[in-house]
C-alpha cells in the first residue's frame, strides 16, 4: 500500500480486531467514574440486513457515545435484537422458513454489519427477545402486572388485520385506519383478549413527563394520547326501561340545551334500548359499522350516520323526553360509549341534528347579541350567557360550569368526573413469533397463573404458523393440554401470543446483567446503571414503545422492583434520510445499501458522511457524490498527519492563530455533540485542518504542531474511530486513543483580539476600522461598506473592486 493514499478497508479491519483482542470496548462494571447508559432503541432482525435507517441511528449514536467515554464516564452501550413480532414472522412465511431459524440467521448477519460500525458494543451484554432466556422473563412481566390487578381478559370490539390475521393495539393503526405493518384497512371483531391496565397510570405518564428531559413534541403526543379531560358523569334514566344512560361530558354548562343521546353501535346496552319496531333498522346498522374503523368514525369529515334506537331518555334537570339514537362517531370503548348530543354548542352533534331534522336547543349565547337556532350556519361554542336553563339564566356559562356540577352532586343525578383517551393495552396476537401468555384455564379453578417456577412457557416449534384467523397455538395439542397448576386437573394453555412491544418495554433492565438466570434482572446493577442517561431513536414510537416502558418501569417501581419511574432520563430523535427528496422504499428504487458504501469508502467515511449531510434532528437528503467529499477530508486528515507530523522544523515560535483555531474546535465540538449537531462539528473540524495545512506550508515547530495534532485526533476520533487510532499509533503512541482525556480548551486563548485595519478608496486612504484579527474576508467586506467615511466616498458610484490583504489593509476601487 501506497503509504500516502489513505486505505480505509484495511485500516478498519486491522483496529476492529485490535480493539476485540485487547477489550477496549468491554464495560468495566468496577469502574469507579461515574455511569452513562447510551442506548439506542433496538433493530428489528425482521429482514437480513441493516438498512441506512439502522445506521443513520446506531452510527451518530457510537460517536455520542464515544465522546463521553473521552469526557470521563464509564460508558455502557449495548446492542440487542427486538427478535419476536410479525415482521419477523411475515419474513418466515415469505422465504418459506421457521421463524426460529430465519431470525437466527438474520442475526448472525446483522452482527456482522454492527460490528462494521466500529461502535463500542460490548457484544458480552446482547440479547435476543426471542430466546427462552429472554422470554421467560416477559412472562415473568405479564404475572407481575396480573399479580398487581393490572392484567386482565375481557372480550371486546378490537381492532383486526385481515392480512395479518391478528388483533392491533389503538397504537398500531395509522391516523388513515390501515395496519401500520402492511397497510390494509383495519376492521372491528368481537373477541376475548388479554389487556394491560395501563388507564390506571394515566395521571402518572402525564405526571413524569414533566421530570425528563424529552422533545416537547413527544410529550405533547403522549399528553394528546393520554388525552385528560375534566367534566361530569351524569345518568339520564331511560323512559319506561329500568335503564340508565350514563354519560360523561366536558360541557356539563350545556346540560339543558341536550336534544338526544347517541349510544355507540357495538355498546352492549343497544340490544335493550332497541324497540321490536326498530330492531331491524338497528341491526342493519350495527353491522355496517362493523367494518369501519375507529380513526374514520371519529373523523370530523366522516359523514354523519345513525338510527333511532325507538327508546327515548329523561333529561334529569328538566324532565324533558330525548331520543336515544345509536351512530358510529360514538366508540363503545372511549368514555362510558354513550354520549348527550347538545348540537347548538357542539359541531358533530350540529351537523348530525341538521341531518336527521333533531332539534337544536340554545343555551348559551353571546352576551348582548342573540343568535337563532333557525339561522344558524355550525354551533357556537364560545362561552357566553345561559339561557332557556331554568334558574340559572343570565349567569356566565364559566360560572354555571362550576356551580351545575355542584347541583348533579346535590340531586344525586352526577359528579365530577376526570376521563381519559386513553385505552388499556391490548396485548394479546393471535400469531405464532411471540412469547407465549403465560396463563392456563381449567374447567374448575378458572384463569390460573402459570408458577413463576413453570416459566419458560416454551412454544413449540412444530406448528403451522401461516395466518389463519385465530392462534396457531391452538392447533398444537402437546402444548394446549396441560394439568393446572391449582388442582392438577385437566387445563388449558392460553393460545395468544404476547404483543412484541412487552418484549421491549423492559429489555433495557436485562442489558446490564443479561445472563442471571434466577431473576429477570439483576437488582445491584440496574441500581447502578439505570435510568438510561441517553436514549436515541425514532420518533414514531411516542405512543407505542416509550409510552409503555414509562407504564411497565412506573408497575415495577410500584412493585418494589426498582427505585426509579421514568426509565429514559434524556431521549432523543434522530431524523430520516431521503433520496432524492423522497423517502426510500424498494418500490421507488431509492434505496441506499449501506453495505455498498462501506465496502468502497470505509465505515468512518460512511458514519461521517451521515452526520454531515444534515441536521441529525430533521435528516437529510443522500447524494452518492456528496460521501466523496468527506472520503477526501479524511484522506487530507490522513496524508496531514503521514506528511508532516515527524517534520523537523526549524522555530521555536508557535502559531497564535493554529492555537486559536484549535482551541475554537476543542470548544465547539464540544458544544455541538452535546447537543447532537454534528454536521456543525465536522464544519469546524474542515475548518482546522485548513488552517492546519497553511501552518505546515511555512516555518513549523514541531513540538507544536504535534501536540496541537494529537488534541486534534481525540477530537476527531468519535467522529472516524478507525482513522483516528490508526493515525494516533502512527505517532508512536501504544494504548487507545479511547483511553485518552477529552483536551480542555482555554478561555483566555478564544479572547477575540481586535487590530486597526487601514481602508483605501483608490489606493487613497481614507479611514481605518477596528476588526477582529480572524474576521474573514466577507465579514471586512460587510463592515467596511457600512462605515459612514466608506459611504461618503462610494455612495452613488460603482464598486469594481474589493481588495482584502488579510490583518493589513483594504482597497476598494471604485468608478
Amino acid at each position: 500500500m501506497n503509504n500516502m493514499i489513505y486505505n480505509p478497508s484495511e485500516i478498519e479491519t486491522k483496529w476492529r480486531k485490535w480493539w476485540e483482542e485487547k477489550g477496549t470496548y468491554k464495560f468495566n462494571k468496577n469502574s469507579n467514574k461515574p455511569k452513562f447508559y447510551n442506548l439506542v432503541m433496538f433493530s428489528y432482525p425482521s429482514g437480513n440486513k441493516l438498512h441506512i435507517g439502522h445506521w443513520y441511528n446506531y452510527g451518530p449514536a457510537d460517536t455520542f457515545a464515544r465522546y463521553k467515554r473521552l469526557k470521563g464516564f464509564n460508558v455502557f452501550e449495548p446492542m440487542g435484537f427486538d427478535a419476536f413480532g410479525l415482521p419477523a414472522e411475515n419474513y418466515a412465511i415469505k422465504h418459506g422458513i421457521h421463524p426460529a431459524i430465519s431470525t437466527r440467521n438474520n442475526i448472525e448477519y446483522m452482527e456482522k454489519q454492527l460490528k462494521a460500525i466500529g461502535a463500542m458494543y460490548d457484544w458480552d451484554y446482547e440479547i435476543d427477545t426471542s430466546d427462552p432466556k429472554y422470554y421467560k422473563w416477559t412472562q415473568w412481566v405479564f404475572l407481575k402486572m396480573y399479580e398487581m390487578g393490572l392484567a386482565y381478559q375481557k372480550e371486546a370490539p378490537v381492532n383486526w388485520c385481515p392480512h395479518c390475521q391478528t388483533v392491533l393495539a389503538n397504537e398500531q393503526v395509522t391516523a388513515d385506519g390501515e395496519c401500520e405493518r402492511c397497510g390494509t384497512k383495519v376492521i372491528k371483531r368481537n373477541l376475548k383478549q388479554w389487556f394491560f391496565k395501563i388507564t390506571d397510570y394515566a395521571d402518572r405518564l402525564l405526571e413524569g413527563l414533566e421530570r425528563i428531559n424529552w422533545p416537547e413534541k413527544t410529550k405533547i403526543m403522549q399528553r394528546n394520547w393520554i388525552g385528560r379531560s375534566e367534566g361530569a358523569m351524569i345518568e339520564f334514566p331511560v323512559k319506561d326501561k329500568d335503564l340508565k344512560l350514563t354519560v360523561f361530558t366536558t360541557r356539563p354548562d350545556t346540560i339543558f340545551g341536550v336534544t338526544y343521546c347517541v349510544v355507540a353501535p357495538e355498546h352492549s346496552i343497544v340490544s335493550k334500548l332497541t324497540t321490536d319496531a326498530q330492531r331491524n333498522e338497528v341491526e342493519k346498522y350495527i353491522n355496517k359499522t362493523l367494518t369501519e374503523n375507529e380513526i374514520e368514525r371519529q373523523s370530523t369529515e366522516h359523514e354523519k350516520t345513525g338510527v333511532f334506537t325507538g327508546s327515548y331518555a329523561i333529561n334529569p334537570v328538566n324532565g324533558e323526553e330525548i331520543p336515544i339514537w345509536i351512530s358510529d362517531y360514538v366508540i363503545a370503548s372511549y368514555g362510558t360509549g354513550m354520549v348527550m348530543a347538545v348540537p347548538a354548542h357542539d359541531t358533530r352533534d350540529f351537523a348530525f341534528a341538521k341531518k336527521f331534522n333533531l332539534p337544536i336547543k340554545i343555551v348559551i349565547q353571546p352576551e348582548n347579541v342573540t343568535i337563532d337556532s333557525k339561522s344558524m350556519s355550525d354551533a357556537y361554542t364560545e362561552p357566553g350567557i345561559m339561557i332557556n336553563s331554568g334558574d340559572f339564566n343570565g349567569i356566565s356559562s364559566i360560572d354555571f360550569k362550576k356551580r351545575i356540577v355542584d347541583y348533579f352532586e346535590e340531586k344525586g343525578i352526577g359528579k365530577r368526573h376526570i376521563n381519559y383517551r386513553l385505552r388499556d393495552w391490548l396485548i394479546s396476537r393471535q400469531r405464532y413469533w411471540g412469547a407465549p401468555i403465560p396463563i392456563v384455564h381449567c374447567p374448575k379453578c378458572g384463569t390460573v397463573p402459570v408458577p413463576v417456577d413453570d416459566l419458560p412457557v416454551k412454544l413449540p416449534e412444530n406448528v403451522d404458523f401461516n395466518p389463519k384467523g385465530k392462534s396457531p397455538l391452538a392447533s398444537v395439542p402437546e402444548f394446549m393440554n396441560v394439568k393446572c397448576p391449582k388442582c392438577g386437573g385437566d387445563a388449558e394453555r392460553d393460545p395468544d401470543t404476547m404483543d412484541t412491544f412487552v418484549c421491549s418495554s423492559w429489555y433495557y433492565l436485562r442489558y446490564p446483567d443479561p445472563h442471571i438466570d434466577d431473576y429477570p434482572f439483576n437488582k445491584e446493577m440496574v441500581d447502578k446503571l439505570l435510568p438510561v442517561d441517553q436514549y436515541i431513536g425514532g420518533a414514531e414510537h411516542a405512543t407505542m414503545h416509550l409510552l409503555y416502558a414509562r407504564f411497565v418501569t412506573k408497575m415495577l417501581y410500584d412493585a418494589g422492583e426498582i427505585q426509579f419511574d421514568e426509565p429514559f432520563t434524556n431521549l432523543f430523535h434522530q431524523g430520516t434520510i431521503t433520496r432524492n427528496g423522497a423517502k426510500m422504499s424498494k418500490s421507488r428504487g431509492n434505496v441506499v445499501n449501506p453495505d455498498e458504501f462501506v465496502e468502497k469508502y470505509g465505515s468512518d467515511t460512511f458514519r461521517m458522511y451521515m452526520m454531515f449531510m444534515g441536521s441529525y434532528e430533521e435528516g437529510g437528503d443522500w447524494d452518492d457524490k456528496g460521501i466523496n467529499g468527506i472520503h477526501r477530508f479524511l484522506s487530507r486528515i490522513y496524508r496531514l498527519y503521514k506528511t508532516y507530523y515527524f517534520t523537523e522544523g526549524k522555530t521555536k515560535e508557535e502559531s497564535k492563530s493554529l492555537k486559536k483555531r484549535l482551541h475554537y474546535t476543542i470548544k465547539s465540538v464540544e458544544t455541538d455533540t452535546e447537543r447532537f449537531s454534528f454536521n456543525t462539528s465536522i464544519a469546524r473540524m474542515m475548518e482546522f485542518v485548513n488552517d492546519a495545512y497553511d501552518y505546515v506550508k511555512k516555518e513549523i515547530n514541531t513540538e507544536f504542531l504535534q501536540n496541537t495534532l494529537d488534541k486534534f485526533l481525540i477530537v476527531l476520533s468519535p467522529y472516524a474511530p478507525h482513522l483516528a487510532e490508526e493515525l494516533w499509533h502512527f505517532t508512536g503512541k501504544e494504548s487507545s486513543i479511547f483511553d485518552e482525556e477529552w483536551p480542555k480548551y482555554d478561555e483566555d486563548i478564544l479572547k477575540e483580539e481586535k487590530i486597526s485595519l487601514a481602508v483605501q478608496i483608490n489606493g487613497k486612504l481614507r479611514t481605518t476600522v477596528e476588526i477582529d484579527i480572524n474576521s474573514n474576508e466577507s465579514d471586512v467586506k460587510e463592515l467596511i461598506l457600512k462605515n459612514e467615511r466608506v459611504l461618503h466616498y462610494t455612495t452613488g458610484k460603482t464598486i469594481k473592486k474589493f481588495i482584502y490583504i488579510k490583518g493589513k489593509i483594504a482597497n476598494i476601487v471604485v468608478v
